[in-house]
């Protein structure tokens, strides 16, 4: 159990990393977050993997992806979450 946390948290830091740095644009965000961005890419990756290839349909919708998926998901998060940030401004 504590092996797959430390591994979701490293492939998150790197799949984050790897996505803010493919990403054009300054993103405010802390490390914290990245891993968290690379975390949620992960399982965007895998869902999307299993949409597309219909693999590993005995572990359900909701799974991890390879590190491959996981940068891909976390650049699709990233572009959202940067896209919706910016409409967030108030207007007086």
């Amino acid at each position: 159990m504590l092996g797959l946390i430390i591994s979701l948290i490293v492939i998150g830091l790197v799949a984050g990393a790897l996505a803010r740095l493919i990403v054009p644009g300054r993103q405010n965000i802390s490390i914290g977050m990245t891993i968290l961005l690379g975390i949620v890419g992960s399982f965007v990756g895998g869902f999307l993997g299993y949409l597309i290839f219909n693999h590993d349909s005995n572990d359900g919708f909701f799974q991890p992806a390879g590190i491959i998926g996981s940068i891909i998901g976390a650049i699709i998060v990233l572009l959202i979450w940067t896209r919706t940030g910016s409409r967030r401004t108030s207007r007086r």
